[in-house]
């Protein structure tokens, strides 16, 4: 299908375009398509880019396509877009020959008990919803580990729920918002809905989703942005709308840098933040070893379920990602963790070692 990519910059886009072209050393190809994407914004034809610019027209689409899918810096980066196959020079290529004509290694001891057989199967790394990945993504190169380590997340999971100490899984996931060039035609009897190849870009949205570990519970915050003041204001909620009745809230999330106790007396009032972190409890990801967190798997769950559509306005956004929460925790749906402590600490003994074994 020939899709047609809309490109409409703002007028702060306009602006870091116009800078960027007016000096500054850049590369030849980032000032082409900031060229690209001007033109295109001022409703010049595909062909009529290629040739005054000086580019190929697949330059000129792919150009469009990831602005449109992306933003503007995805627009100007030489990086491949996300599912893109990247291209191999001659020595990787040479490489990859002399692998695939060569036997396979065994998988290590390490990865066989941290993965299990049926995780090292191609075929078993599919996730399906509800359910946890099953392959494990390996260590694919030494790093030096903080002294102490990090606090394994599967140790929470391993405990019997307890109301006054719950534990919450905590992540984000921005999305776009793509809205309709021409109305779409309805679906009738023995006729499928038709929409046009050719579609808006309306700009992006975050996503904060909380995830229970223990009970069939999940909330999907929808925010401009995902800045340390808007985390603080999600965990403000955690406390006082989702919680109020707990003692601590055991809140397991990543490394971002806003995702850190600062964040709350950079929003609030230094009485307000010490009441909020007093009732948080903070356990972070691994650093130094590939990690997966329970509410990224429903984070894929609710990208596949409810935003596998164009939805062109944070409204209609707002009111479909509500729409999902509820029937997922009508329905009790909940996350089949397969990951325990015991194949937590296999995992991450080489990112971790543990200090009483060493000599």
């Amino acid at each position: 299908m020939n899709v047609r990519y809309r490109v409409e910059l703002s007028q702060a886009e306009r602006g870091e375009l116009g800078a960027l072209l007016s000096g500054g050393k850049h590369g030849a190809r980032e000032l082409k398509r900031a060229q690209i994407l001007l033109a295109a914004d001022a409703g010049v034809g595909d062909e009529e880019i290629a040739r005054s610019v000086g580019v190929g027209g697949s330059t000129v689409s792919r150009t469009k396509r990831r602005f449109v899918l992306g933003n503007l810096e995805a627009a100007l980066s030489e990086e491949p877009c996300a599912g893109a196959a990247r291209k191999l020079s001659g020595k990787e290529e040479a490489l990859l020959v002399a692998t695939a004509c060569s036997k396979p290694p065994a998988p290590s001891r390490l990865l066989q008990a941290a993965c299990g057989p049926r995780a090292l199967d191609a075929g078993a790394a599919g996730r399906r919803d509800g359910q946890a990945d099953r392959a494990c993504r390996p260590v694919t190169r030494d790093s030096a580990p903080a002294p102490g380590g990090e606090r394994s997340q599967a140790l929470a999971h391993a405990e019997s729920p307890d109301p006054k100490r719950p534990v919450v899984c905590f992540d984000e996931s921005p999305t776009q918002l793509i809205g309709e060039v021409r109305r779409p035609i309805s679906a009738t009897p023995g006729q499928l809905e038709r929409y046009d190849c050719e579609y808006r870009r309306n700009g992006t949205a975050n996503l904060f989703v909380f995830l229970d570990a223990h009970r069939p519970w999940r909330k999907v915050k929808v925010t401009d942005q995902r800045t340390a003041c808007d985390f603080a204001q999600c965990m403000r909620d955690l406390v006082d709308l989702h919680y109020p009745q707990a003692d601590l809230v055991r809140v397991g999330l990543d490394n971002l840098s806003t995702h850190s106790p600062g964040a709350l007396y950079e929003t609030f009032p230094a009485p307000e933040a010490h009441r909020i972190r007093r009732r948080i409890e903070f356990h972070y990801t691994p650093k130094h070893a590939s990690w997966l967190n329970m509410v990224e798997i429903e984070i894929g769950v609710l990208r596949n379920q409810c935003l596998d559509r164009r939805i062109g306005d944070r409204i209609t956004l707002e009111a479909e990602v509500a729409a999902w929460e509820r029937q997922r925790n009508v329905a009790s749906a909940r996350i089949k963790w397969m990951f325990t402590t015991q194949r937590a600490r296999i995992k991450l003994l080489r990112a971790y070692p543990d200090p009483a074994n060493e000599s």
